[in-house]
């Protein structure tokens, strides 16, 4: 069983790629009344546009945000929007072409799940989610900038 890294520890991934809907599939799934006990997933790809989700948005257990390249940023915004204005509140990962080097960045933007590339260690990337102990920008966890909470622990530099 695959290994993913989900609210910082390492675990066994509990969904099979088919399991997860192509937003295409979502579209027609929505309208349909949920079942007892089902589980719902939905796979974003880079030109997919996360609105299509708001409508039903609280009955996804999971959106997966593919990242097909490492230099394809358009899976952050996607998250963001998500987290803020559609207010998915379920487990969101990053899939694809993920690295070590992302994953504290990509946490700053609401992902909470992360789905390494297969030649990449899950084990060795999880400690890069403590790289940095200070953020200046409020963000999606933590929406409050350092020079506010500087100022408002009476410690602001200038």
């Amino acid at each position: 069983m695959p290994e993913i890294i989900r609210n910082g520890r390492v675990e066994p991934d509990d969904w099979a790629e088919s399991d997860i809907l192509t937003l295409a599939q979502w579209r027609e799934r929505r309208t349909q009344p949920p079942q007892p006990g089902e589980r719902l997933a939905v796979r974003l790809e880079p030109a997919d546009d996360p609105a299509d989700l708001a409508a039903g948005v609280e009955r996804l257990q999971l959106v997966a945000i593919h990242f097909p390249k490492f230099a394809d940023g358009r899976g952050y915004s996607s998250a963001v929007l998500l987290r803020t204005r559609y207010g998915y509140r379920g487990e969101l990962r990053a899939v694809g072409d993920v690295g070590r080097d992302q994953l504290f960045y990509l946490r700053r933007c609401g992902f909470d799940a992360f789905a390494l590339a297969p030649h990449r260690d899950p084990h060795a990337a999880l400690a890069s989610l403590a790289d940095f102990s200070l953020r200046y920008q409020g963000s999606v966890d933590d929406r409050t900038p350092l020079f506010r909470k500087r100022l408002a622990a009476g410690t602001a530099r200038g």
